[in-house]
């Protein structure tokens, strides 16, 4: 069942079937939510609500590998321009108009070629913690922008992102643990950052010394969800779409660093984006720190119409500061009206 406000929709086509959820007007301005990892759509419920009530229609799709959308079985099916052509597919379902492309974590890649390749299909961009690479959001690509003060690279080669290297090493192991006791992966995975965590190590810079995400447990702890960033309902969703889903298509976004590499160097103009852009600082986000590191640089050099705002929250944006996010979303329509957005 859906959750009101909210309408169910979906598209297939002969390479994939993207499930989504809605809100707003049917003939408002597009605004297409793309979330992350381990997320779904209903993740966006705040901003869907907000967004419909000032005239968007608000789309926000599970994403390949992720709930009620296909979940295909091969590691080279997640790469980017995979993902991307889902979009678009998505986009030409919902009639093709210029859309506000909104994204968080790992869904900011294929929104982040959207305006490199396609910038026809784009009113603007809105990412939120993980900036663009015209070069390609690889591993390579992000550990080279690690602060080396906190993470010494004799004890963490590639710093924050050793997670990273845990996925493609252990791939199996790592979806396994997840997949455990997938309640008690959500309740771990989901709580809220305080500012306290600022000048440490990320507790993912050392996974694989650890053993994993759970260590020699190989399972999350159990313990009560954080009932201030996820509604019992959201919560008992997010564990039905991954105990339906798994990890395996989720952790594969992880696996195809060559192919991403090669798609964005197809980008035209060197990858360079002028569509209006806003990113948005996690300010204690310990993984896609682009606070304390170098890693919002190279996107400061490639996006020639940009804005940058910080919020105090950590990775999850979206639920821990959902006001503060809305609010800055908004403010930055109403100063910018990228490309006719009303």
């Amino acid at each position: 069942m859906v959750p009101a406000p909210f309408r169910a929709g979906g598209c297939e086509t002969p390479r994939h079937r993207t499930a989504w959820i809605e809100a707003g007007p049917l003939d408002g301005p597009l605004m297409i939510f793309v979330h992350g990892w381990p997320e779904i759509g209903i993740i966006w419920e705040h901003q869907l609500r907000y967004f419909a009530e000032a005239g968007w229609r608000c789309i926000a799709p599970d994403m390949r590998g992720y709930g009620r959308s296909s979940v295909p079985t091969r590691i080279r099916d997640y790469a980017v321009r995979e993902i991307t052509a889902d979009l678009t597919e998505l986009h030409d379902s919902l009639g093709g108009a210029p859309a506000l492309w909104v994204a968080h974590d790992w869904g900011c890649a294929p929104v982040w070629s959207i305006g490199a390749h396609h910038p026809d299909r784009c009113r603007g961009i809105v990412a939120i913690c993980v900036p663009y690479f015209a070069h390609g959001n690889t591993l390579d690509n992000v550990s080279a922008t690690v602060n080396r003060d906190l993470y010494p690279a004799d004890r963490y080669p590639v710093g924050q992102w050793d997670y990273w290297l845990y996925h493609r090493e252990h791939a199996g192991a790592a979806a396994a643990s997840l997949e455990a006791d997938v309640r008690a992966t959500i309740a771990s995975l989901y709580r809220r950052t305080s500012s306290d965590v600022i000048g440490k190590p990320s507790k993912f810079s050392d996974l694989r010394a650890r053993g994993g995400f759970f260590g020699a447990d190989r399972r999350a702890p159990t313990m009560p969800r954080d009932e201030t960033i996820l509604s019992e309902n959201t919560f008992e969703a997010f564990v039905a779409a991954f105990e339906r889903s798994g990890f395996h298509g989720a952790n594969a976004w992880y696996l195809n660093d060559a192919d991403n590499l090669a798609f964005a160097i197809e980008a035209p103009s060197f990858g360079r984006i002028d569509i209006a852009s806003l990113f948005i600082h996690a300010r204690w986000d310990t993984v896609c720190d682009t606070i304390h590191s170098a890693l919002a640089d190279p996107m400061r050099e490639d996006c020639t119409t940009l804005a940058e705002v910080t919020i105090d929250a950590g990775h999850m944006v979206m639920l821990e500061q959902p006001a503060a996010l809305n609010c800055v979303i908004d403010r930055w329509l109403n100063e910018n009206r990228p490309s006719g957005a009303s």
